[in-house]
């Protein structure tokens, strides 16, 4: 785990030392600082990618799935296909790599699928449609694979997470957590450490989406009081990229909360997601992205994404240019390589931004789990966590 920042004048320093030492090193001392100071901003964002999801296990094995898992997954249901159906069909992966003209070993799944797509427009209408069985068949994949929540997967870092960065002081804003993932981690996270959740969808079982529910908050108000007092424990997500419980119902343009349906909403890896990112309601998230990085006084704490999506890396890095008023923490296991010159663009921006001076750019090399004991607690665990910790722990034996 390195850092990187303008405290560090322009080198990546390596985090030796226990973070809770009595005398921690320079870097175990710079990343306290940063992640401080960004659960104490007034407004705070994080924007969460995928990296956030790879820490979650059952019995040992990480659920969420990787790009090159997507595809190795893809592969594995041509495979099957082949033995189930008539080859001459044309149902196995050479000929989807024939009718989308990929070139040779391409392990790019976005690319693939991107082609793919393109290809369906321009054939004839017979290997048209067979390539758009293709593409149903990889989409089927992703949504099963991305699926992966249960009640007894455990949640725990992501528990530890909101509790740290969620909780806030009824002085600033709450906090507005965007994320690209499809499943539902932060929501199970949430509903077990008993925070509420405002997602853009109304409280209740017909639960359909409706954006007029992000300026909407929570208070606590008890019976004969006037005053009112705002919830401890509560945010805003946002799901950038669509959810697997999300389902769009038939015959209108209603989006409806749907746990378990076999038609989610999700933008899937291919280039028409810039394209689909600007329809409803992807186009509500996009919004309120864009313009709450735009406040200032904002801190936006970017966790396992790794600014590939140029419509949302551009809108970052067009913030951090425009708004003096923001700070920026990038966390990612691999920012090492991928700021380095040749990678990412956008993350090379950035370095060089602080590299130059710009004390607002921190770069930490980790993961989403080895960050979370930096990050303080700065509001006292309320009542409610208590009581809700309690009725968890009913029914289990001391060993």
């Amino acid at each position: 785990m390195k850092v990187r920042s303008v405290q560090t004048s322009g080198a990546w320093v390596e985090i030796k030392e226990d973070p809770d030492a009595t005398t921690p090193d320079p870097g175990a001392s710079d990343v306290r600082r940063v992640l401080a100071s960004a659960v104490r901003s007034q407004h705070l964002a994080i924007l969460a990618g995928l990296g956030t999801s790879l820490c979650v296990l059952r019995d040992g094995k990480r659920l969420a799935p990787t790009m090159p898992d997507l595809l190795q997954k893809a592969k594995d249901r041509f495979i099957a296909m082949d033995k189930a159906e008539n080859k001459d069909a044309g149902y196995h992966w050479a000929d989807f790599e024939k009718l989308a003209n990929l070139p040779p070993k391409c392990l790019d799944l976005e690319y693939i699928m991107s082609r793919a797509t393109i290809a369906a427009g321009f054939l004839a209408d017979a290997e048209a449609k067979r390539i758009q069985t293709y593409l149903a068949e990889a989409e089927e994949v992703i949504r099963t694979a991305v699926d992966f929540m249960a009640d007894e997967v455990k949640l725990t870092v992501h528990e530890s997470f909101l509790r740290r960065v969620a909780r806030r002081s009824a002085r600033r804003s709450r906090t507005k957590l965007f994320t690209t993932n499809y499943d539902v981690c932060f929501e199970m996270a949430a509903r077990r450490s008993g925070f509420v959740v405002i997602d853009g969808f109304a409280f209740g079982n017909d639960a359909r989406f409706d954006s007029a529910q992000f300026s909407y908050d929570v208070v606590r108000r008890s019976v004969g009081e006037e005053r009112s007092d705002y919830i401890e424990n509560l945010f805003h997500l946002h799901k950038l990229h669509g959810s697997v419980d999300w389902e769009r119902l038939d015959g209108n343009s209603f989006i409806a909360k749907r746990p378990g349906t076999l038609k989610p909403l999700l933008i899937y890896p291919r280039s028409d997601k810039y394209e689909l990112a600007f329809s409803q309601p992807y186009i509500e998230m996009m919004g309120l992205f864009q313009s709450f990085i735009r406040v200032p006084s904002t801190t936006l704490l970017v966790i396992g994404f790794g600014f590939n999506d140029k419509h949302i890396a551009e809108p970052i890095l067009a913030a951090i240019r425009g708004n003096l008023g923001l700070d920026i923490v990038v966390v990612s296991p691999d920012l090492e390589t991928t700021s380095a010159q040749g990678g990412n663009k956008y993350l090379g921006e950035l370095l060089q931004l602080a590299d130059g001076g710009d004390g607002r750019i921190a770069l930490i090399a980790g993961t989403f789990e080895e960050i979370i004991r930096f990050i303080p607690d700065v509001v006292s665990e309320t009542e409610l966590e208590r009581h809700n910790q309690r009725l968890r722990n009913l029914g289990k034996t001391n060993v």
